[in-house]
């Protein structure tokens, strides 16, 4: 599965690069994010309770941070497993300034298996998404923007 947006932060790259790498900031725009702690080098654990249509459940994350090329792009890797399956994915994260501040493009590709794999690729995808928006609307409405 492939995602991609772009999403506008009414902020210098600086300070929207410093948000992205705020581990608080993550946690509390991370929709289910229960617990993001580090375990090493840009490198955390995380808990989040996911739910996609009647598949709920707890997943435990190892969440790495490649690449950074402060303040212009970094990569962000996601393994995840759970009782509902599993989850892998990674995304190219990348901020251009514009006249209005911060552009933030952003390019995910991500698998699941096991149960939540068994709910349908297109509903997957829409959660998914509807999950970016939220978090980096979050992030976006703590420096302006949307």
């Amino acid at each position: 599965m492939e995602i991609s947006a772009t999403y506008k932060f009414a902020a210098p790259p600086q300070a929207v690069w410093t948000l992205l790498m705020d581990p608080a900031a993550i946690k509390s725009c991370l929709p289910g994010c229960k617990e993001l702690r580090p375990v090493g080098d840009n490198r955390y654990q995380a808990e989040m309770s996911i739910g996609v249509a009647a598949v709920t459940g707890t997943f435990n994350a190892t969440v790495t941070l490649s690449d950074l090329q402060p303040p212009g792009s970094y990569r962000l890797t996601v393994d995840a497993s759970g009782k509902p399956g599993f989850a892998k994915g990674s995304a190219t994260i990348t901020l251009r300034e514009s006249a209005a501040g911060t552009e933030v493009d952003v390019k995910a590709t991500s698998e699941v298996g096991g149960l939540i794999a068994r709910v349908g690729q297109r509903l997957i995808e829409g959660v998914a998404k509807m999950s970016m928006d939220r978090f980096f609307g979050c992030l976006a409405g703590r420096v302006g923007g949307s």
